[in-house]
């Protein structure tokens, strides 16, 4: 007999709420219409995914959704595709119904009909949901600031992967891997992830400023977008500034610099003007003939005084002219703060494994992908649930916190009803702000690592050579 938290058929293992309970949602809580099950419902419906609509199936959109939400949070042998069965097993179990054959082959067919709008749909609903609700004293001076930034992704060696995205010339075909390249969006306020490009890592009109071009219409009228050099474009610029959003970059080195010229507004800090250069070949005329000729810039140098830190000085560039408003110390301070966005891609990349990525084929790893930028999201809605309950905010927050809370609880918070859920959620928001970030602003740590590697040879021939090597006798 079930324990009397649980139901036969609670309200939120049911369709797409199962999803959103597993995070440990509650309408008692702050941010919990950020996304609703009527939302993921409603997605679903409008692209016509119908698959396993008989009484019997159990591999519907929900429980496939709920099941691969599950891997991406869960580490090690759990990710597998085995261990998600296994979880849709037990799940089926405490509702009282037929649980599935251990096999993973219809999980994975199932997996595979998610369309990757939906997924993509959800992911920037609950970013643009976050961000838009975040209390006033999370923002920079009133702006919603965001910050972008880049890396790249390792996909899994295959023909069809080889073909969307190669790998690098200087690798031997068989040893190497297909390279991706992936530009995110972040919020600073809540590190929810507002949008996110990938594309092959070389090539034409593959590079960072390329792929964040593709993400404009994730800023709103009265964003401060924040970012490094590689983003200090004058056409860039110029298409942010259209929009109604503020820019506050590093200067790329190429362009020069003299505090001799200019209105002087403080020491080491003026405006200028910036000229608009030829057009590039991957703009349009008519595009071209839309950015002005000229932009009003307020550059500031940033003497860096702290041994261990490669550049002695840098040069912030912003259009945020106003030295009354926007005080030298506060701009400079603000651009430090870009840092985040390094911390939030390990979190990303490293805490939630998405640089382990298993899909054999172009679509699987984009719908890897999709699915984790939706965790990711859910996990910081968590985080900024637990900073609000306890009058702190999301960045002094552990996100590896936050990502144990959720795994502990998954099974429970899934098949919970209301009120217990409410009272778990509780609990591990406590347990979150448990976990403080540490205050390390100037840490300097060597890039190296203690601990050894295997000591395993490397492998410098295709993996079906050497295996045909071994079997005549001849070592690799």
């Amino acid at each position: 007999m079930l324990s009397q938290s649980y139901s036969a058929r609670p309200a939120a293992a049911r369709g797409f709420g199962a999803c959103l309970a597993a995070f440990l949602q509650s309408q008692a809580l702050p941010f919990a219409d950020v996304l609703s099950e009527e939302q993921i419902e409603e997605a679903f419906a409008e692209e016509n995914v119908s698959f396993a609509r008989d009484p019997g199936d159990i591999y519907t959109p929900s429980m496939t959704l709920w099941a691969f939400l599950s891997q991406v949070v869960h580490s090690g042998a759990l990710r597998s595709c085995a261990a998600a069965v296994a979880r849709v097993r037990v799940r089926c179990t405490v509702q009282g119904r037929q649980p599935p054959s251990p096999d993973t082959g219809d999980y994975c067919r199932a997996r595979a009909k998610l369309p990757l709008r939906v997924l993509q749909r959800l992911s920037e609903t609950v970013g643009e949901g976050l961000e838009s609700r975040v209390p006033a004293d999370w923002l920079w001076l009133g702006h919603p600031v965001k910050i972008a930034d880049g890396t790249t992704l390792l996909a899994p060696d295959t023909a069809a992967n080889r073909e969307e995205w190669p790998q690098a010339r200087t690798q031997k075909p068989g040893l190497g891997f297909p390279i991706l390249r992936m530009v995110v969006v972040l919020s600073l306020a809540t590190a929810a992830v507002c949008g996110l490009a990938i594309g092959p890592y070389k090539g034409k009109e593959t590079g960072e400023t390329a792929l964040l071009r593709s993400l404009l219409d994730r800023f709103q009228p009265g964003d401060l977008f924040l970012g490094d050099r590689y983003f200090s474009s004058y056409f860039l610029l110029a298409m942010l500034r259209a929009r109604g959003v503020d820019v506050v970059v590093r200067q790329h080195q190429r362009r020069k610099t003299d505090f001799r010229c200019g209105q002087q507004l403080g020491k080491d800090d003026h405006l200028v003007v910036w000229q608009r250069s030829p057009r590039p070949k991957w703009m349009d005329e008519a595009t071209y003939a839309t950015i002005p000729p000229t932009l009003a810039i307020r550059e500031m140098k940033v003497h860096v005084t702290i041994p261990g830190f490669r550049p002695d000085e840098i040069i912030v560039a912003t259009t945020l002219t106003d030295a009354g408003r926007y005080p030298q110390e506060a701009v400079t301070g603000l651009f430090r703060q870009r840092w985040h966005a390094e911390l939030d891609l390990r979190n990303i990349k490293i805490t939630l494994h998405l640089d382990d990525l298993r899909g054999r084929t172009p679509e699987m790893v984009r719908r890897e992908i999709l699915v984790s930028w939706l965790a990711y999201n859910l996990l910081r809605k968590v985080t900024a649930q637990a900073a609000v309950a306890h009058e702190t905010v999301p960045r002094e927050l552990s996100f590896a916190a936050a990502l144990d809370a959720v795994v502990t609880a998954w099974d429970h918070a899934t098949v919970a009803d209301e009120a217990r859920r409410l009272d778990l959620a509780r609990v591990q928001h406590r347990f979150i702000v448990g976990f403080p970030v540490g205050d390390r602003p100037n840490r300097i740590e060597p890039r190296a690592v203690k601990r050894r590697p295997k000591s395993h040879k490397l492998l410098n021939q295709p993996r079906k050579e050497a295996r045909a090597r071994l079997l005549q006798g001849h070592s690799t």
